[in-house]
């Protein structure tokens, strides 16, 4: 656990009882801080009541009168749509609100760090897709290379649960953008921006909200080195306003797209190779073509990103490419489960967006697509040029007809469940096909997570005949 900074004697609210709420609960009375808890569910009140926490409604006239600050959950909204009512007090009040985040990096630092060889540092992951591959790709390389490291964020453990780092640890990040936009501290000493595609827009009142929620990881504390992703326009901007001149190594540019050339540190993939630049001259070079846990031009991308954040703290490109070909991809993202009879089976059921499913479309070149479920904003138009691979697609989810009415050139069959679809794309499919489920929507119209979307598909494969 990492105890709270600055807080002890102090009372202290935390709004949100799930993983991040509860941990950082915890860490702020390690801390010292006096902690009042509320959360809409019962289950949540009745965690923390089980723990010992006082609970109370925080948004209740007068709750937060004495409160040195509110600590809220990444999935309450503290702004779009509306804030939370007891957000809103805390506004109202003059109560400053913050989240896990800010906590850890305003807390992480320890007076032992000076007797340390090499102080602990921090990578932190952000974009719209591939963030979660990137960070596990980072600490894998980082593991591989001997490096003591620690995963979290997102993905892996909760911020202020892990361990305090010792000597020349690393401690792998993955921010949303419900986390970046709030935190009052982003100090990471490596800063990682994958790419950038329209989600969460309700959320952050638009594409350009939610980009400014991305961009604060980078202008809030001035990251040592940032490794950004050039292939959109924000990603561009971004470059542009983090870089003191052309040949400004603090920065380091990524393309899954093109070639990139200048005097400055740039990092691309182009048909399969991924080639490093600096100074004017190539450094290193690993062909990705053979990693199995690494398919497809998105992934690519994710192999550019963490190439990059590693060779910041020096590892040596021979050492990134052994572990490039020894790591297993994660569950839920371009995931082969099984292949019978010459069909392979994928599960991508992170693929909740649009572009993380063409990315994913675009890895193979036969496809049966099982695709729908709850549809975000902008519809599917930015679909189309991906959709070449699909030889048919199986629709699932509660609004499946109406999915399907917006691929009108691709050929579609009605299944609404996983259990038909999976059975119906085996029927069809022949060998040297990939069956994949990418379904470009998110899963809550029929199960509670992406992850459980994707067990169902893995599931109902492992009953297919052999």
């Amino acid at each position: 656990m990492i105890p709270v900074l600055g807080v002890d004697g102090q009372k202290v609210a935390v709004l949100g009882l799930g993983r991040s709420g509860l941990s950082a609960a915890r860490a702020l009375r390690a801390g010292g801080a006096d902690v009042v808890c509320w959360d809409d569910g019962t289950k949540g009140r009745e965690a923390a009541e089980g723990e010992g926490f006082t609970i109370a409604d925080l948004a209740r006239p007068g709750a937060l009168a004495d409160c040195a600050m509110l600590i809220t959950s990444p999935g309450i909204p503290h702004l779009y749509p509306a804030p939370h009512k007891a957000i809103a007090a805390a506004y109202e009040a003059g109560v400053p609100v913050d989240n896990d985040i800010g906590l850890f990096f305003r807390s992480l630092a320890a007076s032992g760090w000076d007797d340390m060889d090499t102080p602990p540092r921090v990578i932190a992951v952000t974009g719209s897709n591939g963030k979660s591959t990137t960070s596990a790709l980072i600490a894998h390389i980082l593991d591989e290379n001997g490096t003591p490291v620690q995963l979290a964020g997102n993905i892996g453990r909760g911020v202020l649960d892990i361990d305090p780092p010792v000597d020349g640890e690393v401690i792998v990040l993955e921010l949303s953008s419900y986390q970046t936009e709030l935190a009052r501290s982003l100090t990471p000493d490596v800063a990682v921006f994958t790419n950038l595609s329209p989600d969460h827009l309700d959320r952050h009142g638009g594409q350009g909200g939610y980009f400014a929620a991305k961009r604060r990881l980078f202008a809030e504390g001035g990251p040592d080195r940032a490794v950004i992703g050039v292939d959109e326009p924000e990603g561009a901007f971004l470059a542009g306003q983090m870089s003191e001149g052309n040949g400004d190594g603090r920065l380091i540019r990524v393309s899954a797209a093109r070639k990139l050339s200048g005097p400055g540190w740039n990092v691309y993939a182009r048909k399969g190779f991924l080639a490093e630049w600096r100074k004017g001259r190539q450094v290193g070079s690993i062909d990705l073509r053979g990693v199995p846990g690494l398919p497809g031009a998105h992934n690519h991308q994710n192999a550019c990103c963490a190439y990059a954040a590693v060779r910041a703290l020096g590892i040596a490109p021979r050492i990134i490419e052994k572990s490039f070909h020894n790591f297993k991809g994660l569950p839920h993202r371009s995931q082969l489960i099984a292949e019978r009879n010459g069909v392979k089976f994928v599960n991508d059921s992170k693929a909740t967006n649009v572009d993380a499913a063409a990315k994913a479309l675009a890895a193979f070149p036969k496809i049966r697509w099982i695709c729908g479920g709850l549809e975000k904003d902008g519809g599917l138009d930015a679909l189309k040029p991906a959709l070449g691979s699909v030889v048919k697609a199986y629709v699932i989810g509660r609004e499946a007809e109406k999915f399907a009415l917006q691929l009108p050139d691709t050929a579609s069959e009605i299944c609404t469940t996983m259990e038909i679809a999976v059975a119906r794309a085996a029927a069809d499919a022949e060998p040297g096909d990939v069956v994949l489920l990418a379904p470009a929507a998110a899963s809550f119209d029929q199960y509670d997570n992406f992850e459980q979307r994707g067990d169902d598909f893995a599931a109902e494969v492992a009953k297919l005949p052999g």
